[in-house]
């Protein structure tokens, strides 16, 4: 474009069902278009009169992303002229070169053989808040969430104290703030004591699990998951090329007296069996130890949803048992907090965590240092627990009206986590597959999670189906669960 040409309104566009603010939308359209049009300095913008017009918007939202758009140096102010294209402009976009035929179309099946994308995973479909009933495990109810104590924790980190020491590459430490909180509060929760050097920050427990399995996995001895269990337990050994057995779960957990002698490494949830709800009570965990120390074994212990305890105090961690140091702890903030956060920890012997600590720095370096400071802050400032308290008080009743609902219905509740937790293991009559059950369901407005992905080998038909009620008002609860009836009434018909 040449200093005399104009950029057109309709070059520009918003959407009022996008999340985010108009007048951020606006800036983001702006700009993309200086920079995928090359518009030269001193390129007309419309009137603002005329943008507003275009866009419906008020042209006072016009106004004042030009004014922000002439702060960031895009835009210049004309005197009774309008805005116009600043000679700061960043000019990045360059013409792409013309690309050469290729003589062979590359194998894809051969270069990546083992399709991580069709493994066995839990699936949500990303509108599910679009749902009027969505009973999906993990997902945050953000009316439950102090915003402004967030806010205020995030305006501390960024402040220029702060600041300066958190925008410097850390290496591979974590933040002293957030590792001094879980070492002297949430560990202590659960009977643990470590000291700095046997704590590593992670992405969340599955960046820990992913790590812990890849320095643990051997080829000459087996790796035992529970069964039904987290699906990605399995597939992460799977993917390290460690041999799996699968242990049955029964109302009690794990058995430690069903794992075989070739066992090298346990992945359990000693605590709150993922989906079932399970506890492992004192003698099997006690049993566990035994065995890791007598056939030399490791435990990886996934400790998620402790905090969730609002019927009777959680049983102490395995890890508080572990004499041996042959327990791998895992825990995470992304449950308690919400599940975009992505902070977990790992708690293990120095000699492990000093290997682990390589192995993420390899990956990642570190976790992001500003969203460990406004986390540690966000717990060291007792904001986390007082967040705990509502949410405990918040899911007892929503837990209450679940029961309550499905215990006027045709299904049967299979697994309850003792403690409290935020969802149930269900089960519909026999005969009746969960999956084809969700699909009339989902045509009804309610989401609930099949339970073909807890299985090794899923029974033929899974009737077997997890309810979370993390994200859902408990006014709602009985309609959904009305519904499900109604589903389930329509399909034993048939």
């Amino acid at each position: 474009m040449s200093s005399a040409d104009r950029i057109a309104a309709e070059m520009f566009f918003v959407d009022r069902r996008d999340g985010r603010t108009l007048q951020m939308q606006l800036a983001t359209s702006i700009i993309a278009t200086i920079l995928d049009t090359r518009a030269g300095a001193g390129t007309r913008m419309p009137s603002s009169r005329k943008l507003a017009e275009y866009l419906g918007v008020s042209r006072l939202t016009v106004t004042l992303v030009y004014q922000e758009l002439v702060a960031r140096g895009y835009l210049d102010a004309l005197p009774r002229s309008g805005f116009v294209v600043s000679e700061r402009a960043p000019q990045r976009r360059i013409d792409q070169p013309p690309r050469s035929r290729p003589t062979r179309e590359v194998d894809w099946s051969e270069w990546l053989p083992r399709r991580l994308a069709a493994r066995r995973q839990i699936l949500k479909p990303h509108n599910w808040r679009s749902y009027d009933f969505p009973f999906v495990y993990g997902q945050v109810d953000p009316r439950l969430f102090d915003h402004s104590a967030w806010r205020d924790c995030a305006r501390r980190a960024l402040g220029t104290r702060d600041f300066t020491g958190l925008a410097d590459d850390q290496l591979t430490q974590d933040d002293p703030v957030l590792v001094d909180y879980i070492r002297k509060n949430t560990l202590p929760r659960r009977g643990i004591r470590a000291a700095a050097d046997e704590v590593l920050i992670t992405l969340g427990a599955q960046n820990a699990l992913w790590i812990a399995v890849q320095l643990l996995a051997r080829s000459d001895r087996t790796a035992a998951v529970e069964d039904p269990g987290f699906p990605d337990f399995a597939e992460a050994l799977r993917y390290a090329r460690m041999p799996i057995e699968y242990v049955p779960v029964d109302g009690q957990g794990l058995d430690p007296a069903a794992l075989s002698d070739r066992v090298g490494l346990v992945i359990a949830t000693p605590s709150h069996n993922i989906p079932t709800g399970a506890t492992l009570p004192r003698a099997r965990r006690l049993d566990l130890l035994r065995r890791a120390d007598a056939q030399d074994f490791l435990v990886i212990e996934d400790d998620y949803e402790f905090e969730m305890s609002f019927l009777e105090p959680p049983s102490p961690a395995l890890k508080s048992q572990d004499a041996g140091g042959r327990v791998i702890y895992i825990g995470s903030f992304s449950k308690s907090l919400f599940p975009g956060l992505r902070i977990g920890y790992m708690v293990a012997p120095p000699e492990f965590i000093r290997e682990a600590r390589a192995l993420r720095a390899m990956m990642l370096r570190h976790a992001p240092g500003h969203m460990q400071r406004v986390t540690g802050y966000f717990l060291a400032l007792g904001h986390y627990d007082a967040h705990v308290v509502r949410l405990r008080q918040t899911f007892r009743r929503r837990r209450e009206a679940m029961v309550a609902a499905l215990e006027r219905t045709d299904f049967e509740i299979l697994g309850a986590a003792r403690h409290g937790g935020s969802s149930l293991w269900v089960a519909a009559p026999e005969g009746i597959d969960s999956g084809l059950l969700n699909q009339r369901f989902s045509e009804q407005g309610v989401l609930v999670e099949p339970g073909h992905p807890f299985f090794a080998e899923p029974p033929e038909p899974c009737r077997y189906f997890r309810m979370g009620y993390s994200s859902i008002d408990e006014g709602r609860i009985a309609q959904g669960v009305a519904r499900m009836q109604s589903c389930l009434t329509s399909a034993l018909a048939r």
